[in-house]
């Protein structure tokens, strides 16, 4: 692990809020997250920047000194970012549209959407699991568009400038290998599954394992997690008979697999669409949010375990209301 930009953001921010706690919540981070997020800051630069206490965080020395460097070169970084992304910006024609997506199952409408709304353009696309380095791309002018993803109580934090225009909050399901005995059920619950092996996501900044977790600890139940993997690799765990595991409602049940939804709906996740105020698509995304909500409709229809549910559930899970999602 690398020393990121991010990563001096982080100590300048706990500094500047003299509390762990204070400085999460200006982060649009949980306190335990930020704590492990900082012990590997202090592993990576070799010393502890804080000093904890019952009175906040105070910077030890060794902590005065990198946080006044850092306070030093963050401006510079930000003019920069700033000055690129208005040229990006600049030089940018509606000929080339760049967009993002996390795993999620919404990039091909959004391709097709951007599509009918700048016919001419050549419109390419690149995914990666987590969404922070997407958003970062949108707001840095690198990116269109994004499709992100994110959790009730871990929202995505603002950018200057990015629109982050959320399209639909659905239930987080269970994934299971095809032969387990609760695939037989209509629903299971966290409670079943406790005492199952799973196969969880490597740490990251979206902290998708940690709201997992979370869910885990008000069922009093601490899961066994000895498998961390993500997409290919943790669907083949799964198929392999080897853990259980969780899965968004619009999941693919690939053969070996079954998908089920959790009782209670303990977990959601929230589909969120950013683009850039000053890019070429600010002027079609309400349109464009439109389309890509008609496609979820549908993708929902194909899936047989999302179907049910939202058969039971009418009023959940519904596309948001994009009359006045526009910029």
């Amino acid at each position: 692990m690398d020393l990121e930009v991010r990563h001096l953001r982080v100590v300048c921010a706990v500094a500047d809020a003299g509390s762990l706690t204070r400085a999460a919540a200006c982060l649009g981070m949980t306190q335990p997250g930020l704590s492990a997020q900082l012990r590997r800051i202090e592993a990576m630069l070799g010393g502890a920047l804080f000093d904890r206490g019952k009175a906040g965080a105070a910077p030890t020395p060794f902590g005065d000194l990198v946080i006044q460097r850092a306070r030093a070169i963050l401006p510079g970084i930000d003019a920069l970012l700033d000055d690129a992304a208005r040229a990006t910006r600049r030089a940018a024609t509606v000929e080339r549209i760049r967009l993002g997506s996390v795993g999620a199952p919404l990039l091909g409408r959004l391709v097709l959407a951007v599509r009918q709304a700048l016919p001419g353009a050549e419109v390419t696309a690149r995914c990666q699991y987590s969404p922070a380095p997407l958003l970062d791309d949108v707001a840095a002018g690198r990116l269109e568009a994004a499709i992100l993803g994110d959790h009730p109580d871990q929202r995505l934090p603002p950018r200057a400038g990015v629109i982050l225009a959320p399209l639909v909050t659905e239930p987080v399901f269970a994934l299971l290998p095809a032969r387990h005995p609760l695939a037989a059920q209509e629903e299971v619950t966290l409670a079943q599954l406790a005492d199952e092996d799973w196969a969880v996501p490597r740490p990251d900044p979206d902290r998708t394992g940690e709201y997992w977790a979370s869910a885990a600890a008000l069922a009093d139940r601490r899961p066994r997690t000895p498998y961390e993997a993500e997409g290919r690799q943790l669907i083949e765990l799964v198929r392999a008979g080897l853990a259980v595991s969780l899965c968004q409602a619009t999941f693919i049940e690939v053969p070996g697999t079954t998908v089920r939804p959790l009782a209670g709906n303990p977990l959601w996740y929230r589909h969120v669409l950013a683009w850039h105020r000053d890019g070429p698509l600010t002027a079609h995304g309400a349109a464009i949010l439109r389309e890509v909500g008609t496609g979820y409709l549908e993708l929902c229809a194909e899936r047989p375990a999302y179907a049910r549910w939202r058969i039971r559930h009418p009023h959940e899970a519904q596309p948001m209301d994009t009359s006045l999602k526009g910029p």
